[in-house]
């Protein structure tokens, strides 16, 4: 569905909503979808917001804990005493 306002559908259910370039909500599709997340991100990154910044290290966005989970990388093994 290309045009879901012209069916009534609410602003609520749209997967882009108050768009940060016009305020306006829309309905995005495939590659649209991916080009607008991808500017998404760039401009978190260029304004270096928290977001944009924890986006650019590789790290958690969304406030999860990062002590233990999420590790990436090579393990390293504990050597027992002889």
């Amino acid at each position: 569905m290309s045009n879901p306002r012209q069916y009534k559908i609410p602003d609520w259910f749209l997967n882009r909503q108050k768009d940060v370039d016009d305020g306006k909500h829309s309905q995005l599709m495939s590659a649209a979808l991916e080009t607008k997340l991808r500017e998404d991100l760039e401009r978190l990154k260029r304004i270096r917001s928290h977001r944009g910044i924890r986006h650019y290290w590789g790290l958690r966005v969304r406030g999860q804990h990062t002590k233990t989970t999420g590790r990436r990388g090579r393990t390293v093994g504990v050597s027992r005493k002889k």
